[in-house]
């Protein structure tokens, strides 16, 4: 699973500056159109993608101080595991969950969409 932990903040010319998730996992490539994606789907989406990066960021520094790659990939799929767990309990699968990032990365439109509600989320 791909970490969506990146998070690229764009300036716009008005000068206000928002966050887009921008990492993808290239085999969850979305065909997904953007119209149809309900607004409760992309609040689930939203809640899931913060706790998760929440997450990521909490263990961040746990998985940098693994010594061994065995202990690295412990820690690595116990962060996958909660992570798993966190976007379920928001009502997604992983599939959902990664073809609405990819599609956040891909479509300006609905990139714009969950930048303003992470914005809003988040203030």
């Amino acid at each position: 699973m791909a970490y969506p932990h990146a998070v690229h903040a764009e300036e716009s010319a008005t000068g206000d500056t928002r966050s887009v998730p921008v990492e993808l996992a290239p085999s969850y490539r979305s065909s997904l159109d953007a119209d149809a994606i309900s607004p409760e789907k992309v609040s689930q989406f939203v809640r899931a993608y913060l706790q998760v990066v929440s997450l990521i960021e909490q263990r961040e520094g746990e998985l940098q101080s693994t010594e061994t790659d065995p202990e690295s990939f412990r820690v690595q799929q116990e962060i996958e595991a909660e992570a798993l767990g966190l976007i379920a309990d928001e009502g997604l699968t992983l599939q959902e969950y990664m073809q609405l990032l990819s599609l956040a990365n891909i479509d300006p439109e609905f990139g714009d969409r969950i930048a303003l509600q992470l914005q809003e989320a988040t203030d």
